[in-house]
């Protein structure tokens, strides 16, 4: 089990990451601006993995995070404007950076176990990665058509 502390230096430290690929990245958005939308996103990340290791429900921390990412920016919640203001300024692209990179480091790490499965893990892998993109662009088509956008 993480402890508060060192899950805190986990997420500021991919909350820098995020920051300079958000400057560095296509949007080239300043740091100081988006820093205020990178603090908001850390709280709920941290509050969403407390309450994973908090609670006696057994979901993962993305569960928590997204519920209360969802809350948090719904109209009816006060002053969700305030908070899409400030987490507007952070790139979708610049915070996959950082969990890409550890996905790679934990994929190598593992790389023998990884090698065992051998030509089959191919195969499932592309079929997952055709049919998520399928699937998003089924939904995508979707959507844009029912809000008039094409």
């Amino acid at each position: 089990m993480i402890k508060p502390m060192h899950a805190i230096q986990i997420f500021v430290i991919v909350g820098l990451i995020t920051l300079v690929g958000n400057w560095v990245g296509m949007d080239q958005i300043n740091p100081i601006d988006a820093a205020m939308g990178m603090l908001i996103l850390l709280v709920l990340v941290f509050i969403g993995w407390w309450l994973s290791q908090a609670l006696p429900i057994n979901l993962p921390p993305i569960v928590f995070v997204s519920i209360l990412g969802i809350l948090a920016t719904t109209p009816w919640t006060p002053g969700s404007a305030w908070i899409l203001s400030h987490t507007g300024n952070i790139s979708f692209l610049a915070t996959t950076t950082p969990v890409l990179a550890f996905a790679g480091i934990s994929i190598g790490k593992d790389l023998d176990k990884f090698m065992e499965l051998g030509w089959r893990i191919i195969v499932v892998a592309l079929v997952v990665f055709t049919g998520t993109f399928l699937g998003s662009a089924v939904i995508a088509q979707v959507m844009l058509r029912l809000t008039g956008q094409i």
